[in-house]
């Protein structure tokens, strides 16, 4: 795995914020294995929500510590790390920025899940201080730096929320025609209306109007991913060694839907269809979220370009059929259940991705070896799930039920 001379001509040192999490870790290993010299900041507040939900994920996650020391033994490389908290510690962020001096920083480093974002007052109010504040400090940071360094950040398709309206929705930007009051017709562009339907997506769209600000008012670079729902454990990376494994979370805040579904079948718990099923939403595979992290890196914008924003997927799918293949494939029993969210029954999802297909992206699709390579994942360490964390529990109002099958309610 060692470097060769391309990677050594376009080495850049890249700042990796929330390096610890799902996506974080395996992108912080990926870009290292390039040649890119990668420092990690984080706060370790996901597996402090690990000890706050007695849920901790099902694949055994080494310390921080060990799993830097794997990734040097196997792959000779050493990755950077800082322990500091995003949204408050902002004169140590700077610091290591000013001293770091990075090319890229890659933000992770945001609480991700929709229904812990909605569990309580406490929850909602978590999500806006911390994924607000952190994005803030960073851009302020950023300038007063004084350096040029590219921002990638990952946010979400779910600021659009789930429906269309008959058109695919595009990247980032629509165009509109305005009407003046003589009559004079002029085209435009306008960042695409924004439609959260959670307190964690309300917070990325808000991420998109400060990315709008920086980039307009101090010529920042910035590319923003609004990523779908990623599915898979491992990449090339995470699989050398077992103490580089990645998260697979499957409880009810957590647990992405085709790894919760995959999941359920491994441990013989019914595959939780929430509501009618009907929804449709973008799936992407871990493999390729850490490519489209690289060719992000690798495409930058221009200094006085506009906030460059691609619509991070690869294909969508309705919920009711990802269960039913996973039935079909694990033999699993479905259960539909209450659904804890606030949404249609049913919708339609089309999305431009021509942006990552044109920089050479060769997506993965949800072919059956690689389901049942998240299956295997799940069997080998089902006797660490906890059936009980399995529902979710979380609701978006106080009159909704939460999503547990009705046969295992006591």
């Amino acid at each position: 795995m060692g470097l060769n001379n391309k990677n050594l001509e376009t080495s850049k040192k890249i700042i990796v914020l929330g390096g610890d999490g799902f996506c974080g870790w395996p992108t912080s290993l990926h870009l290292s294995n390039l040649g890119h010299e990668v420092v990690i900041i984080d706060n370790f507040s996901r597996r402090k929500i690990d000890t706050e939900l007695e849920a901790e994920s099902l694949t055994p996650i080494q310390q921080m510590d060990t799993r830097l020391k794997a990734w040097e033994e196997v792959s000779g490389k050493k990755i950077g790390f800082y322990e500091l908290d995003l949204a408050d510690d902002y004169d140590q962020l700077l610091e290591v920025i000013k001293g770091e001096k990075p090319d890229v920083i890659v933000h992770f480093a945001e609480q991700r899940s929709a229904p812990y974002s909605m569990k309580s007052p406490k929850h909602k109010r978590y999500t806006v201080n911390n994924n607000s504040n952190a994005t803030h400090n960073v851009l302020c940071a950023i300038v007063e730096s004084g350096q040029d360094i590219h921002l990638v950040h990952l946010g979400t398709m779910g600021v659009y929320g789930y429906g269309t309206a008959g058109m695919k929705i595009p990247e980032g930007y629509l165009d509109i025609e305005v009407k003046t009051e003589t009559g004079e017709r002029i085209e435009q562009q306008i960042l695409y209306p924004t439609n959260p339907g959670s307190i964690y997506h309300m917070t990325k769209s808000q991420d998109q109007l400060l990315f709008f600000y920086y980039n307009k008012n101090d010529g920042m670079r910035i590319t923003d991913l609004h990523q779908g729902i990623v599915w898979g454990t491992n990449t090339v990376e995470t699989k050398l060694d077992e103490r580089l494994i990645n998260r697979f979370d499957y409880d009810g805040d957590y647990g992405t839907v085709l790894n919760r579904f995959l999941m359920q079948a491994a441990v013989g718990y019914p595959i939780t269809v929430h509501g009618t099923g009907g929804q449709t939403r973008a799936f992407i595979h871990i493999q390729d979220t850490v490519r489209c992290i690289q060719l992000a890196i690798e495409n930058p914008p221009q200094r006085e370009e506009r906030v460059m924003i691609f619509n991070q997927m690869t294909e969508t799918h309705r919920v009711q059929d990802l269960a039913k293949l996973v039935s079909e494939l694990t033999e699993g029993e479905i259960a539909y259940v209450p659904n804890p969210r606030k949404e249609a029954a049913e919708n339609d999802l089309h999305v431009e991705n021509n942006l990552f297909l044109s920089k050479g992206l060769k997506p993965i699709t949800l072919e059956e070896g690689l389901l049942q390579e998240v299956t295997d994942v799940a069997r080998k360490y089902k006797h660490r799930a906890d059936k009980s964390k399995i529902p979710a529990t979380s609701t978006w109002t106080k009159d909704q039920e939460p999503g547990i099958p009705r046969d295992l309610v006591k």
